[in-house]
């Protein structure tokens, strides 16, 4: 089938002398709009060079002397308290890149961690790796087939030695094939089959942030493996779609604009030299992106990290040699349109080719970021702006995406009303700098589009910041957020029914959520919010899990009142639990609990219904049950259990997803899961990074590697439940039968067996290094505090003689003195007992 049509649909985009011209008015118009511009290199490169010189003159008019836009082409956009500049134009069609940051594929990438990138760097140079010799494997194949199927006649036929050396060869091939699988499948299981998020920053011009983004410089390889890797999950996530979304742009055309932001690839070459292309990005329209390049049939990976010149060819190329890349974007669509409009005048071209079909997009409407008056939070505007169109959109979500999206927008409620440092103050009571909190870094970090480090301001004084630390105060404060406390009750004084105060934060929950009103909060209402938490505290770990283990955490308590967390940190409920504090320990629990669901091997899955198939099903438990059992073990005892084992996997289990390298044995030998010990070699589960070794009861790692089957067999579901005496009487029996079976045994009031001495002293010879250091941590902060007390008095001296103002009343300073006596009386006294300790300490 053949179709005719006019020369020059596709067009050929702006020439350096029409780019000059844009950029410039760019820049007055911005000043204009009191907002910051892109830098001049991104329009000149990213937006002049996809768009023809006909539409840059339908932009541009002269005002005064100087070139500015017109008015009816751009517009600002306010979101919140923040504004983005828009210039409304036609590009190309096939000079959009879609974004990796689209949030309907949120859950496919993972929290930016420096091991994550790392590790993609060895996936990409073991699938490189894995290519070549599956292609040297294929080789060898044909050479054996070859010399065996050589006739028996030939006086040149091949010896049986010829033969066996190549069957050799080909059998080391496919074992070298099978070693890098093996590889890349242990690498792929160390990322969580996933990929870390790709972080943009605003570009630096001359030391000032501009309107434009920016990635951190990649190697060649990885930013194609990356860029493919964002096309294939975004077109996975819009096969929901209920029609085909190229059908329908190659048809119709596109009937609506979608956002795009200027941003720089920095890209390492093989040769060395690094090649920084700016692109228009997608921000909203994604998908028709996508589906445009799809139709033009060019890939995203070619228009980031450069064209091949095979596929856009022209007459004049030189032939021979190695295949040059196009780096430049205005090359690059002016081959694309030279090749498109000479395949669509050919009588010949049938109606499939990419000339015809993509006729009606040949350019699309857009509308382009090219200013702003907050460079720093550009990124966060631009991925709430994505939010809000796919929320309040017809296309469908996956859900955790969904719930992913929610929380991004249930933070930014709190930043629009001024409540996000408060919020975490009131979270934090012994944080050193909760007032120095930069909000657009704590927003970048809660919904893991950027690193943990700007919530190092959460810490205690004296705590230093790490991965694990850094983690659990992200999880901490998006526990803030999503069960935010309620003021206390006051009591009341007369009979009148009064509406119970609910303060600030909860008001947020409740509008973002679009949740009934304080007192009509069900179950529900708390298995959604907890769903919603359980999606946002995933985003920090490498392994996903499944989020609904996490359900039944939190009840229609927390929902209304709040969680009402432990405010002690990880180091001192660590300290807490080696010293005995049972109630460290529920609250260490309570911390480790994302991290068992989270693991590479999950120690908590989500509820299964009855636990009466176990036979059938394995062990099946609800997500309660497990730190139940967890938490017994320790206040209660179990058997095969210790204290040293308990706090060892703790230990390990917080560390896990920070772990460099697979765990090892202290011996040498291999270690296999605890469940697949039993298995052949050839079924077991690769032991990767973020593994936890088993402990033993003294806390020394063992040969297996905990999994759920060695979790549920130490702590079992009855754990949970007192086990009840064998006879089905009362534990205590007649003086006569105790004396017989215990005589001479020492006994309490209550008759029952006293603690064996030596056990005791074995118990706090262990307990007592911790209490020490517990103790010494709170006489620093005593001392910390002292210290910045009278910093304060010194400062409020100086400044009351510099301004020459009265001394306060007598009665005040007379107060504050008896209170500094009394506490210096106390710390006198503690000395005292100090000393005692010491000399105790010789004792023991």
């Amino acid at each position: 089938m053949t179709v005719n049509r006019l020369d020059d649909i596709y067009p050929q985009v702006s020439t350096p002398t029409w780019a000059d011209k844009l950029a410039d008015a760019i820049e007055n118009s911005c000043a204009d709009h009191d907002v910051v511009p892109p830098p001049r290199e991104a329009v000149l490169e990213g937006l002049a060079s996809a768009l023809p010189d006909t539409e840059i003159k339908a932009l541009i008019a002269n005002q005064r002397g100087r070139r500015v836009l017109k008015p009816t082409v751009c517009r600002p956009a306010k979101t919140g308290t923040e504004m983005v500049l828009l210039l409304t134009c036609d590009v190309h069609g096939a000079a959009v890149v879609p974004w990796d940051l689209n949030d309907r594929t949120a859950v496919c990438w993972s929290s930016p961690a420096p091991e994550a990138s790392r590790r993609v760097k060895a996936l990409v140079a073991a699938e490189l790796a894995l290519q070549e010799a599956t292609k040297s494997a294929k080789t060898a194949e044909k050479a054996r087939e070859t010399l065996r199927r050589a006739p028996e006649d030939d006086a040149y036929a091949p010896p049986a030695l010829a033969l066996a050396a190549s069957a050799q060869k080909h059998q080391d091939a496919v074992r070298r094939v099978h070693e890098l699988e093996s590889e890349r499948h242990a690498l792929l299981a160390a990322l969580g089959h996933r990929r870390p998020r790709p972080v943009v920053r605003a570009v630096q011009e001359d030391g000032q942030p501009k309107s434009a983004l920016t990635l951190a410089e990649q190697p060649y390889a990885v930013a194609v493996h990356m860029q493919r890797y964002a096309a294939e999950n975004l077109k996975r996530a819009g096969k929901t779609r209920g029609y085909d979304l190229a059908e329908s742009l190659a048809d119709t055309g596109q009937l609506s604009k979608g956002m795009n932001v200027l941003q720089q690839w920095q890209i390492t070459h093989a040769d060395g030299t690094v090649s920084t292309p700016w692109r228009l990005a997608a921000v909203t329209g994604n998908n028709r992106a996508l589906a445009r390049l799809d139709v033009f049939q060019v890939r995203p990976e070619h228009l980031v990290a450069g064209m091949p010149q095979s596929l856009v060819p022209m007459p004049k190329d030189k032939k021979g040699g190695p295949e040059p890349l196009l780096l430049s974007q205005r090359e690059v669509l002016n081959r694309l349109s030279t090749k498109l409009n000479r395949d669509g005048a050919k009588p010949e071209t049938e109606a499939t080719d990419p000339s015809l079909r993509a006729a009606k997009i040949a350019t699309v409407s857009a509308e382009i970021v090219i200013g702003c008056t907050k460079p720093e939070a550009l990124e966060h505007v631009l991925r709430a702006l994505n939010v809000d169109d796919h929320l309040r959109g017809i296309q469908p979500y996956d859900e955790d995406a969904r719930l992913v999206a929610l929380f991004a927008t249930l933070v930014d409620a709190y930043a629009r009303g001024s409540l996000l440092a408060d919020v975490l103050a009131e979270a934090f009571p012994d944080a050193r700098g909760a007032d120095l909190l930069d909000l657009v870094g704590v927003r970048d970090a809660l919904t893991a589009n950027g690193p943990l480090d700007p919530l190092e301001p959460l810490l205690p004084a004296g705590d230093q910041p790490s991965p694990v630390v850094l983690r659990d105060l992200a999880v901490r404060a998006i526990t803030a957020l999503v069960f935010p406390p309620i003021p206390p009750e006051t009591p009341q004084r007369t009979k009148a029914r009064k509406a119970r105060e609910t303060g600030q934060f909860w008001q947020v929950v409740r509008g973002t959520l679009q949740e009934p009103a304080w007192s009509q909060i069900t179950a529900k209402a708390a298995k959604a919010r907890t769903r919603l938490w359980s999606a946002a505290v995933a985003q920090l770990f490498v392994h996903r899990g499944n989020i609904l283990s996490a359900v039944g955490f939190f009840g229609t308590s927390e929902a209304s009142l709040g969680a009402g967390q432990d405010p002690r940190s990880l180091k001192v409920l660590l300290l807490g639990a080696e010293a005995g504090d049972a109630t460290a320990w529920t609250a260490l629990v309570k911390r480790m609990a994302p991290a068992l669901i989270h693991s590479p091997q999950p120690f908590i899955t989500p509820g299964q219904g009855s636990e009466a198939g176990e036979a059938r099903k394995g062990v099946r438990r609800s997500p309660g049950s497990a730190l139940a059992a967890l938490t017994m073990a320790y206040t209660v005892g179990a058997p095969g259990v210790s204290r040293a084992l308990l706090l060892e996997f703790a230990k390990a289990v917080l560390e896990h997803p920070d772990a460099p390298r697979p765990p090892e044995s202290d011996d040498g030998t291999a270690l296999v899961c605890y469940g697949e010990q039993h298995w052949t070699e050839a079924n077991r589960t690769a032991i990767t990074e973020g593994m936890v070794i088993v402990p033993d009861t003294e806390g020394r790692p063992t040969r297996y590697i905990a999994d759920k089957a060695w979790f549920d067999e130490l702590f079992p579901v009855n754990l949970t439940t007192p086990a009840p005496a064998a006879s089905g009487k009362p534990a205590t029996t007649s003086a006569s039968a105790g004396t017989a079976a215990d005589a001479g045994a020492p006994t309490t009031a209550h008759g029952e067996a006293a603690a064996d001495p030596r056990d005791r002293l074995t118990a706090l010879r262990r307990e007592l290094p911790a209490k020490v250091e517990l103790v010494e941590g709170s006489y620093q902060k005593a001392v910390d505090a002292a210290h910045l007390l009278m910093t304060d008095f010194e400062a409020a001296h100086r400044l009351r003689v510099q301004l020459e103002e009265e001394p306060l009343r007598a009665e005040q300073r007379i107060e504050w003195m008896e209170k500094l006596t009394k506490a210096r009386a106390a710390a006198e006294a503690s000395v005292t007992t100090l000393d005692q300790v010491e000399t105790l300490i010789l004792k023991v």
